[in-house]
């Protein structure tokens, strides 16, 4: 009698190394101790985050039940993360049925051909893009340019970092690293034919931009999209936007094709009720977007005549197999944690390495793409790239409590790591504090940290292997005297007795009131 053997259960693959944009260069201290010398960045964070900021909280207190939606967008996004398989198909079944061609991609890698091959199909050379973390996740716009496609970019603040070679460092406001003279070198240099007057009036900014993609939006046949969420009930896809490119690429090109991260599904369409209120709200300050753009399939007659759905995991199904990672799935893009964080206020997003900048992305960049997939993997570095205050927790709108996957995620770091010599330490610091006679010569032996103390009393540098603690922080030089030294001396015997007898008078007066 013959037998199958099926294996035994495996991790499902997270976003392959070495593709995209969900690894940067260099460990998070190491960025972001540069980009801290960068005044100019730290005075166009501090401002665009403290004008966000204040809008926000002045949009959301106008709503009684701010809380209740809250609740209602964290148990929608629960319900979903917890059916998505059924949600998925569902949703490809009625884009398919209502015209559309839904394609699966495992990862970022097979997204780019997808796209490719169905830009190539169509005889185009040039695509418009809708703002979009997915394809920027991937890498899109580079694999196009790879094989002579040329992606632009329609999305004002996308567009400025396009044109100055640069990579986005926030969610929602891309450029928001650049400042008004900035940009209008950048443009000044980069768009054929602007006028050399150009001054830095955001309108006439503004406008340069505008009479550049005209152009663009008239003649190109093929746009490219992400979406802000699909409906699995209808076949649905929603974008929502706030200058009118977006409506732009999704209504006048031929065809229309959109990579959709998986979690980006939601049950039903009466969900978007909802989502419609937190988003503008969290994100832009506005009690709702300018534009929401919602598609059902093609339509003909009335807009592209091709539409492809390109449903993205790339990592994102390792993330959903994380008991308490999977959490972070819940995030809608919004961009509100970065806003009221003080590590990415005056780091800056590019420090962070991904796409995903700020609390979200140091909870879900290294789901996506993992933290030691090769030495010194960068994205180790971002769970502790936070000094969990919990301002991102009370800000989220669907109620994820990054604060608490950041620890468990810095769990899993430590768990992964193997031999360090942090975990030395411990260990050792453990075999001390279970005997009490070694506990008391090491209480001993720390006097002698007295001695590399500041005259603020100080410990600024450390030896190795304590030399990565000292780098970011001071500790404070051993006192003279233990506290169970102390505690042993007359002054110790006497502050406990002082102690007691207080103790004892607050007893007898409390006594009395309750007897009156």
């Amino acid at each position: 009698m013959s037998s199958t053997f099926l294996g035994m259960p495996a991790t499902p693959p997270r976003s392959p190394y070495g593709t995209g944009h969900l690894r940067g260069d260099r460990k998070f201290p190491k960025a972001a101790h540069d980009e801290l010398r960068n005044e100019q960045l730290r005075r166009n964070l501090g401002r665009a985050t403290r004008t966000i900021r204040a809008k926000r909280l002045a949009v959301t207190g106008e709503l009684p039940d701010w809380e209740a939606l809250r609740e209602a967008g964290s148990a929608i996004k629960t319900d979903t993360m917890n059916r998505l398989p059924e949600l998925l198909e569902q949703l490809e079944r009625n884009v398919t049925e209502r015209g559309g061609t839904v394609h699966w991609a495992r990862d970022g890698v097979e997204a780019n051909e997808i796209v490719a091959r169905l830009v190539k199909a169509t005889g185009s050379s040039d695509v418009i893009k809708v703002k979009s973390m997915a394809t920027q996740e991937t890498g899109l716009n580079e694999h196009l340019e790879s094989v002579g496609i040329t992606p632009y970019e329609t999305d004002l603040a996308e567009l400025i970092v396009q044109l100055a070679h640069d990579k986005p460092s926030h969610i929602l406001v891309p450029a928001i690293h650049r400042n008004r003279d900035e940009i209008r070198q950048i443009f000044l240099k980069e768009i054929p034919g602007v006028d050399p007057g150009l001054d830095n009036v955001p309108a006439h900014l503004a406008a340069a931009a505008r009479a550049y993609l005209r152009e663009k939006f008239m003649t190109t046949r093929v746009a490219v999209s992400g979406a802000n969420f699909g409906i699995a009930e209808t076949g649905t896809l929603a974008v929502v936007e706030s200058e009118g490119n977006g409506r732009m690429c999704l209504t006048m090109p031929d065809t229309l094709i959109t990579v959709m991260g998986i979690e980006k599904v939601l049950p039903r369409h009466q969900d978007l009720e909802v989502f419609l209120q937190l988003l503008p709200r969290s994100s832009t300050g506005e009690r709702m977007n300018p534009y929401t753009s919602l598609w059902t399939g093609v339509t003909p007659g009335d807009g592209p005549q091709e539409f492809h759905l390109v449903l993205l995991d790339n990592g994102r199904t390792a993330a959903l197999a994380d008991r308490i990672g999977r959490e972070a799935l819940n995030c809608i893009r919004c961009s509100a944690c970065l806003n009221v964080c003080p590590v990415y206020e005056r780091a800056g997003g590019h420090a962070y390495g991904s796409t995903y900048p700020g609390p979200i992305g140091a909870v879900l960049t290294p789901q996506l793409a993992g933290m030691h997939a090769a030495k010194d993997d960068p994205n180790s570095s971002l769970p502790y790239a936070s000094s969990l205050c919990g301002a991102c927790f009370d800000a989220c709108p669907v109620k994820i409590d990054i604060p608490s996957l950041l620890v468990e995620l810095r769990h899993q770091n430590t768990e992964q790591s193997g031999t360090t010599a942090e975990k030395l330490a411990m260990k050792a610091a453990a075999t001390v504090m279970k005997h009490p006679k070694l506990f008391t010569a090491a209480q001993k032996g720390a006097g002698i940290g007295r001695v590399i103390g500041g005259r603020d009393g100080k410990i600024s540098h450390l030896p190795p292997p304590f030399n990565g603690w000292s780098d970011s922080r001071d500790t404070e030089a051993p006192p003279k005297q233990t506290f169970r030294s102390w505690l042993a001396s007359a002054e110790g015997a006497a502050a406990m007795r002082a102690a007691a007898g207080e103790y004892e008078q607050n007893r007898k007066k409390k006594e009395k009131e309750e007897e009156k």
